[in-house]
């Protein structure tokens, strides 16, 4: 297959170990500008951003989460938030936002970076409002952890196409 997005869509993996190089500000805002490209019910965009590379703010934040270590070994944080005051359907815009974190992630693999999707801190989402400064009309979706990943084996392994696919007509 000689297909990039396919390629990277096959190629991408969850990245939990991270080298200390810096992220460059360019790489965050290219990253970012792939998951605005994201489809969203009538265009609405509700996506915001906060993009973190001090170790202080990471640090606080990394308190909020099981997956400290992972928060910690990456020098750069993508938050993810939702806008209530734009959103005009909740199922629909958290979908949307779901297809923005996924074009993020495959964004930071065609600029050679590794990342990973946590969730876990959702639990604490007004600790993170707070130690980001920001107001509750901003519903926190998830962050992605970012760096140049460590050298591992990245493997995964998916069950046979044929074990989802309820019908063909």
């Amino acid at each position: 297959m000689q297909n990039p997005v396919l390629e990277a869509i096959y190629r991408r993996r969850s990245v939990r170990s991270f080298r200390p190089e810096e992220v460059s500000w360019e790489d965050l805002r290219e990253i970012v500008r792939a998951g605005i490209w994201a489809p969203s019910g009538l265009n609405n965009q509700p996506w915001r951003f906060v993009l973190v590379r001090d170790r202080a703010i990471r640090e606080l934040l990394a308190a909020q989460t099981i997956y400290k270590k992972v928060v910690l070994a990456a020098p750069a944080l993508i938050v993810v938030f939702l806008d209530r005051d734009v959103m005009y359907n909740d199922l629909k815009d958290h979908q949307a936002a779901g297809a923005c974190i996924q074009n993020m992630l495959l964004a930071a693999e065609a600029v050679g970076l590794g990342a990973v999707w946590l969730g876990q801190i959702l639990k604490n989402e007004g600790e993170v409002r707070r130690i980001l400064a920001l107001d509750d009309k901003l519903s926190l979706m998830a962050v992605i952890a970012l760096g140049c990943p460590t050298p591992t084996e990245r493997q995964a392994k998916r069950r046979p196409l044929e074990d989802f696919i309820l019908k063909t007509f």
